[in-house]
């Protein structure tokens, strides 16, 4: 482990009762004052890797060590260096922003006139200034995730655990969110690991990140570096009807580099778009699949995932199966 490394995940794994297994073998590594993200679908295992490292979860078998300290042998020095934000809220919504602050210190036993000056500056920082000496239930959503993320901060972990932070809020508090949660990575004062469904929070937010499917992880960098291993423009083609079949007519063609069916679309990756669009058409229309639209983009971490694991991304739920074309190139 290097001085600059905030948390290290070597190989672990979790089955639970029934026999879901969790984790198979997952292994990563944070580097300090970075947001590091973990992205996947709901049920790709972030929630059961963060709960292992904030001392929640007893891996099968595995190592992790956070902020310098083993997570099993070390637990309650890991628990002094963290702050943890669960999916669920855990304010008191029946006390005042200001309560739930001090509260927390307390259980943190932060000196008086240290916690007092914590609070403060946390609400400034977070924008709770105003509402501070109100009821918590007079909050909006967005409102009490930040006051949950100032809990998570008032006794200044080292890093700081981050649990699908922005479910469920709308897009506006969602953007306020993440303002500040870049304003904090300004500061550099905190390691933030960071779970989340959204392709968007992971590119904006993260310094890097690892994609998990299924327990694994499988392919980890930065969001710039892992769209730029993809080379070549993506083209949405809408067709009537369904896609499934009409994909296989792209078999083959010169330029296509990955291509796939969902639902009316085909998506291709191809090495140069403006050459590429009247050739997918005319495959696709000689098939008998009538073209009612092209939409040409570059490579997103939608194109990411796909190519890595096989499946489109479906933030809110599983991957929704993908059929490859048959002699698409994509590593294993």
């Amino acid at each position: 482990m290097r001085a600059s490394d905030a948390i290290v995940v070597e190989e672990l794994t979790k089955r639970y009762r029934g026999g879901v297994q969790a984790l198979s073998g997952v292994s990563f590594t944070v580097r300090e004052g970075e947001i590091y993200g973990l992205l996947g679908p709901n049920g790709a295992g972030k929630s059961t890797t963060v709960r292992i490292l904030a001392t929640l979860t007893r891996p099968d078998s595995g190592r992790a060590v956070v902020a310098g300290h083993d997570v099993l042998r070390e637990p309650g020095q890991v628990r002094r260096k963290i702050g943890y934000v669960a999916q669920a809220s855990g304010v008191d919504r029946w006390a005042t922003g200001r309560e739930n602050l001090l509260l927390q210190g307390h259980l943190e036993r932060m000196p008086g006139r240290e916690l007092r000056r914590r609070v403060d500056e946390l609400l400034q920082q977070l924008g709770l200034e105003e509402a501070a000496d109100r009821l918590v239930n007079t909050y909006s959503g967005g409102m009490r995730r930040r006051l949950d993320i100032a809990m998570g901060l008032v006794h200044r972990p080292a890093v700081l655990f981050l649990d699908e932070p922005t479910t469920g809020l709308d897009p506006e508090s969602r953007a306020l969110l993440w303002a500040d949660l870049e304003r904090l990575r300004a500061q550099g004062s905190v390691t933030i690991l960071l779970t989340t469904h959204y392709l968007e929070e992971a590119d904006r937010l993260c310094d890097r990140l690892a994609i998990i499917d299924h327990g694994r992880v499988i392919v980890e960098g930065t969001p710039a570096g892992l769209k730029a291993e993809l080379q070549g423009d993506r083209v949405t083609l809408e067709i009537e009807g369904d896609a499934s079949q009409a994909v296989r007519a792209l078999d083959g063609l010169p330029g296509v580099l990955e291509a796939v069916s969902n639902g009316s679309e085909v998506v291709a990756r191809v090495s140069e778009g403006a050459t590429a669009i009247p050739l997918l058409v005319t495959a696709l229309e000689r098939a008998g699949a009538a073209v009612s639209a092209v939409t040409l983009s570059r490579p997103s971490l939608d194109d990411v995932y796909l190519h890595y694991t096989g499946h489109r991304y479906r933030g809110e739920g599983e991957p929704e199966e993908a059929s490859l074309a048959a002699g698409a190139a994509r590593r294993s």
